[in-house]
């Protein structure tokens, strides 16, 4: 697995880079072609972040926590992603098997509006948009751990968005013809 480690405002030594490599490759065993993990190291105030998205092909593993430490908050990111693969096993080999593509997601910086009130910011990102169905759109948000989807709908053509609801079931927002 090729791993790449971003630091924000923090001093990553070689040390602590092979720790990470190391936790990582422990994943190795549910890629079987080649996978890049990101790993993104900040501090917000006196807490340390620690955020891990692994790529194999079209599909995205994503876990962030805050710790005392970024130990810590790394062991939490790994048994996270470890807990999202187990629980979507069966699901991922099928998807995989079929070579559905996926989304993928590539980051812009944060903008601030143009205009009088300076401390409103819009976090901006942008992807391409592949047909899925809505199970498809679903299983990819989970992975994610996002609340919400936006996908187009392979049997409509429409650009849709399926999201979580509070009761844990689900829901799809679709355009009116």
């Amino acid at each position: 697995m090729k791993v790449t480690v971003n630091a924000r405002k923090v001093f990553v030594n070689q040390v602590f880079s092979d720790h990470i490599e190391k936790k990582l490759a422990k994943f190795d065993k549910y890629f079987p072609g080649e996978a890049s993990a990101t790993v993104k190291l900040s501090r917000i105030r006196e807490n340390e972040r620690v955020e891990v998205t692994i790529q194999q092909g079209s599909f995205l593993f994503r876990s962030e926590d805050e710790n005392d430490t970024f130990m810590n908050a790394l062991d939490c990111c790994m048994d996270a992603i470890e807990r999202q693969i187990r629980k979507n096993k069966t699901k991922l080999t099928k998807r995989m098997r079929e070579n559905i593509r996926i989304p993928d997601y590539t980051e812009e910086d944060i903008s601030a509006l143009d205009g009088e009130d300076e401390a409103f910011q819009i976090r901006r990102k942008s992807f391409v948009l592949k047909p899925m169905t809505p199970e498809e759109a679903i299983l990819q948000m989970n992975l994610l751990a996002h609340t919400f989807f936006v996908f187009n709908n392979m049997d409509t053509g429409e650009t849709c968005v399926v999201y979580k609801r509070r009761d844990g079931n689900y829901g799809m927002i679709e355009p009116e013809k």
